[in-house]
């Protein structure tokens, strides 16, 4: 059975790296334009970034079975990536709302709009792994074991 994970964390690595360099491009722009440091907004989408490309190492290693089995539990799973996922969607609709409300002009905007862009794709393939790790966790319960009573024992 081929493990589509894989190639879905795949997809979620590469767009984590161009998100990291989109917004680390605008976040140094900014520091040496206004001599200032950058916006929440930016800083935020870099550190959903930084933090999504150490969950999905773990994700991944976890879909390949290669960690340790306290290590992967399927709760732990589940949290990881629908905190990830929560991360990418505040982080590029925090940025968009920050776009919308400036003026904007030149490549530097382009290039925050794009890190948009593709935070919102990321926050798509997240929501997916989410779903489907959530599907996982709540349909592969194992039913209670059943008690079994003890032998009728008559007392003489």
């Amino acid at each position: 059975m081929v493990n589509f994970m894989l190639p879905l964390r795949g997809a979620q690595s590469i767009f984590t790296i161009v998100v990291l360099g989109l917004t680390a491009y605008v976040s140094n722009w900014w520091a040496n334009y206004w001599r200032d440091m950058s916006p929440t907004e930016i800083n935020f989408l870099l550190f959903c970034s930084v933090f999504s490309l150490i969950t999905t190492t773990y994700l991944g290693l976890a879909a390949m079975n290669k960690l340790p089995a306290i290590a992967n539990n399927r709760y732990a799973l589940l949290a990881a990536d629908a905190t990830t996922m929560t991360f990418w969607f505040a982080g590029f609709i925090a940025l968009a709302v920050f776009l919308s409300s400036r003026v904007c002009f030149g490549n530097v905007c382009n290039i925050a709009k794009a890190s948009v862009a593709f935070g919102a794709f990321n926050w798509l393939l997240f929501a997916a792994s989410t779903a489907w790790a959530g599907l996982y966790t709540f349909r592969a319960r194992r039913p209670a074991p059943k008690t079994v009573e003890p032998p009728m024992m008559q007392n003489a």
